[in-house]
């Protein structure tokens, strides 16, 4: 008999597909062009990249913050082409995600469906505003997304840290009524912020937490809607030539093996010191972020 998780998987394997074949495809289109979507082998620090990120989001960290801060701090790719960078390079990793553990953890999968379908609606509207920003929209964008992901990173910590948590959730594995309601209209606008880098992985843990859902029901959710927004979005960045190729090519070299090696060799790692190196990394990159907008200001108003 044809489950709905089992229908939800056989849908995550044609949009993997689509996405692939439609990446691949405007790769060749562009082969030779030398503009900063043409296809090009990544370095070894872009793929570097992509295995530490990719890694530590496995296990629950996320990505899309420590890629933006290591993209920023190292000059590796323009500011206005980090938010599609990040969508098109963690597309494949986070799908190998999904898979896993849509497979492996419990979740009600009507809840699990409906969050997911509006995660990807507010990316698929979301990338195509931000996909035609302008390089000072984008960096007071990701600027400020990356101080909201500090804070998260900080509750999240304070979370583990004390004795009776901040958000201890409950053992539910589905909503209904009121409470899918919200947590349907919370993952729509995290489907849209992660189009300008914030990160979805914490802020629907903290959610899932609050509304009485068993924590660990929020990995399937949190990497089946990524899995499934970001080869959405991702094609909006793609099409639009708003990403840099080399580098998103790293990310998804390094990061297929690095998800592997993390859910089925490492599985658990003690995470919150590396959270606390994570805030203070970010958050400088915020304000570098945020300068560098204030700066391209100052220089058109000259």
């Amino acid at each position: 008999m044809l489950t709905l998780k089992t229908a939800l998987l056989g849908a995550l394997a044609v949009v993997t597909i689509w996405f692939v074949v439609s990446w691949a495809r405007w790769l060749q289109a562009r082969r030779g062009t030398g503009t900063p979507d043409a296809p090009a082998r990544p370095t070894a620090w872009e793929t570097g990249v992509g295995f530490i990120t990719n890694f530590f989001d496995t296990l629950g960290i996320g990505s899309y913050a420590p890629t933006t801060a290591i993209f920023k701090l190292r000059g590796m790719v323009p500011d206005e082409r980090i938010p599609g960078t990040l969508t098109v390079g963690h597309a494949l990793p986070a799908i190998v995600q999904a898979f896993i553990y849509i497979s492996i953890v419990e979740v009600d999968p009507v809840t699990l469906v409906l969050l997911i379908a509006l995660a990807i609606l507010g990316a698929r509207l979301g990338a195509g505003f931000v996909a035609r920003w302008p390089r000072r929209k984008v960096q007071f964008g990701m600027g400020f997304a990356l101080l909201a992901a500090a804070a998260l990173f900080v509750l999240k910590n304070i979370d583990e840290m004390q004795g009776s948590p901040i958000f201890p959730g409950g053992e539910a594995l589905g909503l209904d009524g009121g409470l899918l309601l919200i947590a349907v209209a919370g993952n729509f606008l995290l489907g849209a912020l992660m189009t300008i880098g914030v990160g979805l992985y914490a802020p629907c843990l903290i959610m899932i937490s609050l509304l009485g859902m068993d924590p660990r029901a929020a990995f399937p959710i949190m990497m089946g809607s990524c899995a499934f927004l970001m080869p959405v979005a991702g094609t909006k960045f793609a099409r639009a030539g708003s990403y840099q190729a080399s580098s998103s090519l790293g990310l998804t070299l390094g990061g297929i093996p690095a998800v592997l090696l993390a859910a089925f060799i490492v599985k658990s790692l003690p995470l919150t010191m590396l959270r606390w190196l994570v805030v203070v990394v970010v958050l400088y990159s915020s304000l570098m972020m945020i300068r560098s907008g204030v700066r391209e200001g100052r220089t058109r108003a000259a």
